[in-house]
């Protein structure tokens, strides 16, 4: 019985028996033969100088493709923020994994579950490298195409087979492969010899190349198959790849590149520069030996046209000076947009003709529209009358001051509209079309921007209030990347239907490859996400992971002393130092240090807000105190200084063993003044921020407000750091010894958070130590000090203002503190250490436990590490070291066991893959819809337009289609074809037309492809130069002409064919 019809993302074929099912193990079958009438060639033959052109159309199959295989599991995450949220209804609580029966049977419909919000399992491509490991070598952007991932890095490429991504460390194609440090657990990837920054990077599959824009200007061209020769070159320049061909493309960084419907490589720079390069030409340098290949580069850098010369009228260009951001070609309609921050510029990409300029807002620019008046005018009156010299003269001055005040009135009625950073925030980060041939443009605020052809303005949606970063798309499918690490998912009608949170970093690029969506996060982490997510496959490979979690679960022990102390300005014995630190250290991994009052005086903390303003901190007496504390830890032999931070009289500092060392990076530091207004630091927090085992540590030292009856102040002190602690990058490296207190560069305000998540509340431990100044009340100083003399502190902390708060929920919510037996650690005079030594002065202040030490790990309850609880602590020894003197505090200290569970991604990797090639649920989501063709032989006659249907006979999928050029060759009257060459991308040449170029067809559908021959007469005049060197390889204007066209045929969910 044949199945009714059903429209894209029906998901009603997964019954019951068939979720149950669908994750067993079983061994996957080997790929079958795909039917040809799935993914056919053509071939058209046409004779231009015929009076009717006619052509032929050949059907055929390309080489089959291997399915490659993925792998990685992903832990859930928070929702996001409220501004997100807004845009999604009816978020249930969190729920186990449902049967597949429990979705709905159309995925717009299931918009408002909360499996949208959870984090689907992912390919851990790149696990997030340790921040350090990256210097010099951070990826900027990345592209794929086929079965590869390739990204550009500050010193070259790199390229992962997405089928090699479960090897880990063992063999890959040629030879052992051997990790970098900040790449031990990545899938095995391939990288070039040094090269400049690669700042952006296009991937052909037609023709196998991927080219890369670079910071020094070069264009280099890779190929996706490395010859035997290409490679020995690259390891002969320390790496495994070596550039084909490279060549001095412009002056100032390639900004952006894209390839033209006619198979042309155009490239932006700085200052609105955009260069057209000749696919001929680019073919025949790389067909040269490489004894060559200084001549090749000469060859294509005479080759360009530069695009900004094509669009000055007397002596004015149409374009704006700003960067070229982006490059879109509109194969549909063989066009290219140009994007800078806040205009667009629209070309024609068969004549190089430029056919609008228009701002953000679709409003066409007061200077393009001028100038084509101007030029319109100029025409007519060349037609009536021949002026003089000094009439001409005397009209072109008055046309060049006329356009300069309408110029200048435009720019004043700008500004005059919009306020001083009104644009900033509506400037353009991104450009994609989508298969229905709409462009979409995502902006800094957030905003997406659906444009037609023609460059009208046709709608804007907004779902995250988040910085859009990048766009990708595929098929009925558009992902937003955003500043905060969210992916949404929309269809290319703007309708959300999902979104989760990708990285715990802004998402910089994104890019298909077979049935996943890779995603590159700004500290190097590489993602996949299966197309279809959200949706029925990531309950399904969710549970399987969860399954079997304790396969590539490890959990490492170690341990922490915290030590702090107000040292009230003084420099201290190394005898004491020994007493609070050192006889702790053999037990420890970590080793967290705390100061306050280091430095004080009005003078001092006027000067040091003066430096937090530029970006300088750090004191005498701050270095003095490191290499005092570095001397006591044997810095340099068992440890090593990870980081430091000083905030006026505040100084924390963090040391860890060697052995635990390369386990830390990505290290933070953070300050809040609370002093004077919130802007002097004698009151206030620093901060230290790093990941330990992939896990976010934060230890934040603290001063509070001073004086018995401040318990608010103390309180709202607290309030204040946690809510807007802003942690920046450590500006002076990893390690600070040799910058004693390292300085953080912090812009006054930098720590205002207001409105969004506090950052300490997404870290898995964080520890607060310090001053925190909550004193004893209602007792008298007698009363405290005999119960202090009979050691009865059960008694005095029924008075302790901080327990209190807690108790009250008004304070450190959800911290915990060790069991208090020690002496209160205030007021002590100087040179005293019995317990007879507190405040002797008139004022006999009443002892107090000023200096404490809380923390709070991962648990909401008792329970054991995991990678759902993955830091877990406890508190073996909280003391203080009553001997030492020098100071009216006494210095307390922490000894705290850490378990922290954390992926063993190699492991995770291989076991996620075994899970997919198992899956029949995921099989069924890649396989390619069948589909047959009207025709395998078509004559085209004269101008006629003439049609192909193409129709999907699958009941259930959508298929998705894309024409392409292989070949184009010369057919003599002999019917011999002569001057046989490959088309780089789609490479439509310039006398066929064929829409559309591209599009879905629905289950049981027809779409029609009209094919014409088009008059090679309209084609504008290319440069003189290039044009000659075109016609000295081939003159084929005398010949019959000759392309073959692939269609391509794949689902709605891979890019496989």
């Amino acid at each position: 019985m044949e199945q009714s019809l059903i429209d894209d993302d029906d998901w009603s074929f997964i019954t019951d028996s068939f979720a149950a099912t669908a994750s067993a193990a079983a061994v996957r079958p080997a790929p079958q033969t795909l039917p040809s009438q799935g993914q056919p060639t053509l071939g058209l033959d046409f004779a231009d100088d015929a009076p009717n052109p006619f052509g032929r159309l050949t059907l055929g199959d390309p080489p089959s493709t291997a399915k490659p295989s993925y792998s990685n599991p992903c832990t859930d995450l928070p929702a996001p923020d409220a501004a997100t949220s807004t845009s999604i209804s009816d978020r249930g609580a969190a729920r186990s994994s449902p049967s597949a029966s429990s979705f709905s049977d159309r995925l717009s419909e299931c918009t408002g579950m909360d499996v949208h919000w959870r984090k689907p399992p992912a390919i851990e491509l790149r696990p997030h490298p340790l921040r350090e490991t990256q210097v010099g070598c951070f990826i900027r952007t990345i592209a794929a195409s086929g079965s590869q991932v390739w990204a550009g890095l500050e010193n070259g490429v790199r390229v992962w087979n997405v089928s090699d991504a479960f090897e880990g460390f063992g063999r890959r194609r040629f030879g052992t492969w051997k990790p970098k440090r900040g790449d031990e657990e990545s899938a095995p990837f391939e990288e070039s010899c040094f090269t400049s920054p690669t700042i952006c990077l296009v991937v052909d599959p037609s023709s196998g190349l991927v080219f890369s824009g670079h910071k020094d200007g070069r264009i280099r061209i890779w190929r996706m198959e490395s010859e035997p020769e290409g490679r020995k070159l690259g390891m002969e320049n320390g790496g495994d790849l070596a550039y084909s061909l490279s060549w001095q493309a412009h002056r100032s960084p390639v900004l952006s590149m894209t390839l033209t419907s006619h198979g042309e490589l155009w490239s932006g720079s700085e200052g609105g520069v955009i260069i057209a390069w000749s696919w001929k030409i680019i073919s025949k340098a790389l067909s040269l030996s490489k004894e060559d290949k200084q001549r090749a580069s000469t060859l294509v850098e005479r080759s360009f046209v530069d695009l900004r010369s094509l669009a000055t009228v007397g002596g004015m260009c149409l374009l704006p000076t700003a960067d070229i951001k982006c490059l879109l070609s509109d194969n549909f309609y063989s066009k290219v947009w140009s994007s800078s921050s806040l205009s667009f510029a629209l070309w024609d990409a068969n004549t190089k003709e430029l056919l609008k300029v228009f701002n953000i807002d679709g409003q066409v620019e007061t200077r393009f529209d001028t100038l084509q008046v101007q030029n319109s005018c100029e025409e007519v009156g060349d037609m009536r009358i021949n002026l003089s010299s000094t009439s001409k003269k005397a009209i072109n001055f008055f046309q060049r001051s006329r356009h300069v005040l309408l110029e200048a009135a435009g720019a004043v009625r700008k500004a005059a509209a919009k306020s001083a950073f009104g644009d900033d925030y509506r400037r353009t980060e991104a450009l994609t079309i989508t298969v229905n041939g709409m462009i979409w443009s995502g902006c800094a605020n957030g905003l997406l921007i659906q444009w037609d052809r023609y460059g009208h303005r046709l709608q804007e949606v907004q779902h995250h209030s988040s910085y859009i970063q990048c766009l990708s798309t595929f098929g009925t499918r558009l992902w937003i990347g955003y500043m905060d690490g969210t992916i949404q998912v929309i269809d290319i009608e703007g309708k959300l239907l999902g979104g989760w949170i990708a990285h715990r970093n802004p998402i910089i690029g994104m890019a298909v490859v077979g049935s996943y969506l890779f995603t590159l996060a700004n500290h190097g982490g590489i993602r996949g996400w299966h197309m279809s997510s959200p949706g029925p496959l990531d309950s399904v490979f969710q549970s399987e992971l969860s399954r079997i979690n304790s396969l590539y679960t490890r959990v490492e022990n170690f341990g922490i002393l915290v030590g702090s102390w107000n040292v009230g300005q003084e420099r201290v014995n190394t005898d004491s130092l020994i007493s609070w630190l050192g006889n702790a250290t053999p037990q420890v991994g970590l080793v967290v240090v705390g100061l306050q009052e280091v430095e004080m005086g009005a003078g001092f903390l006027a000067m040091a807000a003066a430096k937090e303003t530029v970006g300088l901190e750090g004191s005498a007496n701050g270095q003095w105190w490191l290499e005092a504390i570095g001397k006591i830890l044997d810095e340099g032999v068992p440890f090593e200084l990870i980081g430091s931070r000083q905030l006026a009289g505040l100084l924390i500092a963090v040391w860890a063993r060697k052995n635990l060392r390369s386990y830390i990076g990505d290290v933070d530091a953070a300050a809040v003044p609370c002093g004077f207004g919130r802007a002097i630091g004698n009151k206030g927090a620093v901060a230290l921020r790093m990941r330990i085992y992939d896990q976010k540590i934060c230890f934040i030292n603290c001063h509070f407000a001073a004086h018995l009856e401040a318990v608010n102040r103390r309180n709202a002190d607290f309030d204040h750091v946690f809510r807007t602690m802003t942690f920046s990058r450590i500006s002076s490296g990893l390690n600070a010894a040799t910058g004693g207190a390292c300085s953080v560069h912090m812009q006054h305000g930098v720590n205002i958070n207001y409105g969004r998540t506090p950052e300490l509340s997404e870290a898995n431990m964080v520890v607060f130590l310090g001053d925190f100044n909550y004193r004893l009340e209602g007792i008298t100083y007698e009363e405290a000090v005999y119960l202090i003399s009979q050691r009865r502190f059960d008694l005095l902390l029924g008075n302790d203002q901080l327990q209190v708060e807690m108790k009250a929920g008004r304070v450190f919510q959800g911290f915990q503190e060790g069991n208090i037996k020690f002496p209160p650690t205030y007021k002590f005079e100087k040179d005293q250490t019995e317990l007879s030594g507190y405040d002797l002065s008139e004022k006999k202040r009443i002892p107090a436990w000023c200096d404490r030490i809380l923390f709070r790990d991962s648990r909401n309850s008792e329970t054991d590490c995991s990678l759902a609880c993955p830091v877990v602590s406890s508190i073996l020894m909280y003391d203080s070291c009553m001997d030492v003197m020098g100071s009216d505090h006494k210095p307390v200290k922490g000894i705290f066991t850490l378990s922290i569970a954390h992926v063993d991604e190699i492991t995770r990797r291989q076991k996620f893959g075994e899970i997919l090639v198992s899956s029949s649920l995921k099989e069924e989501f890649d396989n390619i819809p069948e589909t047959s063709f009207s025709s395998n032989d078509i004559t085209l006659q004269g101008y006629d337009i003439t049609v192909l249907r193409v129709t999907n006979k699958c009941r259930r999928n959508i298929a998705i289609f894309q024409l392409s050029v292989q070949t184009q060759a010369s057919l003599k009257e002999s019917e011999q074809i002569s001057g046989l060459y490959s088309r780089c991308s789609f490479g439509f040449p310039d006398w066929l037309e064929v829409n559309p170029k591209s599009g879905t067809i629905k289950p049981g559908q027809i779409v029609e492809l009209s094919m014409q021959y088009k008059d090679t007469d309209i084609v504008s005049k290319l440069d003189e130069r290039t044009h000659r060197m075109q016609q000295n390889w081939q003159d084929v204007d005398s010949m019959d002409k000759v392309a073959t066209l692939r269609v391509d045929i794949s689902s709605n969910y891979s890019t496989e064919l």
